[in-house]
């Protein structure tokens, strides 16, 4: 799946708009607590900034695709030595200026360059999803092992679940960039899940922002029920294809 772009090119670079408009949204701000893509526009333009933060946005781009690249050399070689591909798809994102905003915002930062740089290290986004659980452990420690990516963090859910049911893998790691003039580490956050992990985190994340939900403590046990559920399906799984691989290495 390709990257999901935003052209931040079309923000206006006229600094004198940007001035201009900046006390309008540093008032709806201030008003109703919310803020959108134009408020975003309008505090980089104020501080001339606007085209520092596309490069930098560029640059998270940029990181993105070097580790996809990574992943799709280690697919391609490792369905040839085991007749099958260890992951099913690949799902990337960049976050937006606003989520960029809120989450800076929502922990007392402030929106600057700088903070997004230090504080932020999941805007740029991968996740991998795979068949069976020990491919994540296989193909998490194989990028983690190129000598050029540093792992910065690792948080196993597999192995200990959140309270909610949630299982991944996380790893944060920092991956370089080769520009026209010099080389530069980004980092990158990458999520190894299973198919049946994606498909309950996904419907998880759907259900938990609806309001007003009846029955809240029951429905969240449910949900952790089946993500056990999941958990055993998977290990199942992966137990039936051993017994498969098993097979074939005796009749060979």
């Amino acid at each position: 799946m390709a990257v999901e772009h935003i052209d931040y090119s079309k923000m206006d670079l006229d600094e004198n708009a940007g001035s201009k408009r900046a006390i309008k949204a540093i008032g709806v701000i201030a008003n109703d607590g919310k803020i959108t893509y134009n408020d975003i526009e309008n505090m980089l333009g104020a501080r001339d900034q606007i085209k520092d933060f596309q490069i930098l946005m560029m640059k998270y781009e940029c990181a993105l695709s070097e580790v996809r690249t990574k992943l799709d050399v280690l697919n391609k070689e490792l369905s040839l030595i085991n007749n099958r591909n260890p992951f099913e798809s690949i799902k990337m994102r960049i976050k937006t200026p606003v989520s960029i905003y809120k989450k800076l915002t929502s922990r007392g930062i402030e929106f600057t360059l700088d903070n997004i740089n230090e504080n932020l290290s999941d805007i740029a986004g991968i996740r991998v999803i795979c068949s069976f659980v020990d491919d994540i452990y296989m193909l998490a420690e194989c990028l983690a092992n190129q000598d050029d990516i540093t792992v910065l963090q690792r948080k196993d859910y597999i192995e200990k679940p959140k309270k909610s049911g949630y299982r991944s893998l996380h790893l944060i790691i920092e991956v370089p960039i080769f520009l026209t003039t010099k080389k530069e580490y980004m980092k990158v956050e990458v999520q190894f899940r299973t198919i049946a992990m994606d498909f309950w985190a996904s419907l998880e994340h759907k259900m938990k922002y609806k309001k007003n939900i009846e029955n809240q403590e029951v429905i969240t046990d449910d949900l952790k029920f089946s993500a056990d559920l999941i958990n055993q399906l998977d290990l199942r799984m992966q137990q039936i294809r051993e017994k498969i691989d098993a097979s074939g290495e005796e009749r060979e």
